[in-house]
């Protein structure tokens, strides 16, 4: 393919890497579904064109991963490329036929892997149900995009379809090379210091499953839990009370929970953050990977009260909420373990509603909207606030089983 651009990967990108070539017979976790149920009149090839100026806008999302024969990957941006465009017509099917098939169709596409070397890393299928209903799906390998950039792809491609594909209706992108360049700028031996001061001390890692490896032998399960709102509304306000965020309030939980399953009074577990730094400007609307995993140190001591423990916790991340960007892999190097934690906490907040959708007008309604991903690690909790606070446990089955997940 025409070559248009080669360019380093970010810290996250090279564990993701890593993840995905571990083992090339088992599913690739990271591959990422989302979804659109669709109602109203709808032009295929109106939307298949918003796809391919979707692409030519975005040069980061026509990247391939290249490794052999290099000291570390780089990744290969490609002047041109087949458009990874299907349709599926599923109307003319009985309902109960027409649900089992779209079910399938869905975990074959999710189990389906993506050859990293050949992009796009990405795809688009389009399901006709019958009676004005289409279910609309973007599955794409994690490595060319984070949770919050889903929403903005959505958003800019309804743009799109509302414009027939003309571009120009959009602002400027702001490229995706302008954050790596960033990156390429930080301090990283002032990254390095602030996290040996927040694991100074650390005596090995907080693993519940210690004999577990990296390898899933199944896609993970998921366990939902939701507070009720008046219980969201006191915790909520709790943390307000004492200046604290609802995410550090989820991390001092989780920091109790660990304690308990481990005996141990000094705990540690990843939280992804968003990765995206305030003084880089146009950040908020940049497509790509920005996340990174880092460790949250949680100490229990005897006489601790809530309010003590939320506002150590708070000040322990804001001390290094300046570095968030320094690899987990350099984190390691600071500690003596190559295995530091094996769960990982996220508290985020994507809406994507169907008003104000931009192109989702006159009659064309989102109805449905969800999404579907997955990693590595035995325990996963996914904090999602609203008016009601969801947590999401998703779970390793060969590792942790239900009533394990449930009692915990």
């Amino acid at each position: 393919e025409p070559l248009e651009d080669v360019l380093p990967l970010t810290p996250m990108q090279e564990g993701l890497l890593f993840h995905a070539q571990f083992d090339e017979d088992a599913p690739d976790l990271y591959t990422v579904q989302l979804g659109l149920d669709l109602a109203g009149p709808l032009d295929a090839g109106r939307l298949r064109s918003a796809v391919a100026a979707l692409l030519r806008r975005h040069p980061n999302l026509r990247a391939g991963f290249r490794q052999q024969g290099l000291s570390r990957p780089v990744q290969v941006i490609v002047g041109d490329l087949e458009l990874p465009w299907y349709e599926v017509d599923l109307s003319g099917l009985p309902e109960d036929e027409r649900a089992a098939r779209l079910d399938a169709l869905m975990d074959r596409d999710r189990l389906r892997r993506f050859d990293l070397e050949r992009p796009p890393l990405l795809r688009f299928t389009l399901i006709r149900m019958g009676d004005g209903l289409a279910r609309f799906l973007m599955t794409n390998h994690h490595l060319l995009l984070d949770g919050w950039s889903g929403p903005l792809v959505m958003r800019e491609l309804f743009t799109l379809y509302a414009s027939g594909g003309d571009a120009s209706v959009l602002p400027r992108v702001t490229p995706y090379r302008d954050y790596l360049a960033w990156l390429g700028q930080q301090d990283e031996r002032a990254a390095r210091e602030a996290w040996r001061a927040v694991l100074s001390g650390v005596d090995g890692g907080t693993l519940i499953a210690p004999d577990a490896d990296d390898k899933a032998a199944a896609l993970p399960e998921d366990h939902l839990v939701e507070l009720p709102e008046d219980t969201t509304a006191a915790l909520t306000a709790l943390a307000r009370r004492h200046g604290v965020t609802l995410n550090t309030a989820v991390q001092a939980a989780w920091g109790v929970v660990l304690g308990r399953l481990t005996g141990r009074t000094d705990v540690v577990f990843g939280a992804t953050v968003s990765g995206r730094p305030a003084d880089l400007p146009g950040v908020e609307t940049m497509v790509g990977l920005f996340i990174n995993t880092v460790p949250v140190r949680v100490t229990l001591g005897a006489d601790d009260t809530w309010a003590d423990l939320l506002e150590r916790v708070q000040r322990r991340q804001t001390s290094v909420m300046d570095h968030h960007h320094l690899g987990l892999k350099d984190v390691l190097r600071l500690v003596d373990t190559d295995r530091l934690f094996d769960t990982i906490v996220v508290t985020e907040n994507y809406p994507l509603e169907g008003s104000g959708m931009p192109g989702v007008e006159e009659g064309l309604r989102i109805v449905g909207a969800y999404g579907s991903d997955a990693n590595h690690y035995p325990i996963s909790l996914v904090a999602m606030p609203g008016r009601t606070l969801r947590l999401r446990f998703g779970h390793r089955p060969d590792v942790i089983g239900r009533e394990a997940i449930e009692a915990i």
